[in-house]
């Protein structure tokens, strides 16, 4: 088959091949950018990623950590809940009666309570006290002595503790 194509025919082929062309490289363009915002999308999505892992990496040294801790804690509390139990049973166990402690005063202030003397001696010796360099008090007030050791003593009648040796009542207005 023969075709004759005439000069406008041409003319018009021509130019829709330029505009498919032009047409062409528009898609072409719009494609390129497309696909540049993609990669940068795909960059930014992996530098995200990136700082989750380096982030959940801390946070599970962190929660390793507190797991410790707390387990170390938990041991701790139970030894401690241990010795409570024991010690209830030992003082459910005795009789209180005529049972005596020792209070350790600093300037006055009760510091710490020992079951006996000697202990307490020996605990005033770590904060530097003289362990044989004790006297006794007389009429001094517990605020005048450094460290001081006060006696006490079981009272049933009151269900407490009372001083072993009370002070010498002292006159008031001089009149006694």
């Amino acid at each position: 088959m023969i075709r004759i194509v005439t000069w406008a025919r041409l003319a018009q082929l021509e130019d829709d091949a330029r505009t498919a062309n032009e047409q062409a490289r528009q898609t072409s363009g719009a494609a390129n950018e497309a696909f540049g915002r993609h990669v940068r999308e795909l960059y930014a999505v992996i530098d995200r990623a990136e700082r989750a892992e380096a982030a959940t990496s801390e946070v599970g040294a962190l929660l390793s950590r507190a797991v410790e801790e707390l387990s170390e804690a938990q041991q701790e509390l139970l030894l401690k809940d241990i010795e409570i139990r024991r010690l209830r049973q030992e003082l459910e166990g005795e009789s209180l009666e005529g049972r005596t402690l020792t209070v350790l005063l600093h300037y006055g202030e009760p510091h710490t309570i020992y079951a006996s003397r000697e202990d307490a001696y020996a605990d005033t010796a770590t904060h530097g006290a003289d362990p044989d360099g004790w006297v006794p008090s007389g009429e001094r007030p517990p605020s005048a002595s450094m460290w001081r050791c006060e006696a006490f003593i079981y009272n049933a009648a009151s269900n407490g503790f009372r001083r072993a040796y009370m002070p010498d009542p002292k006159p008031i207005g001089e009149v006694a």
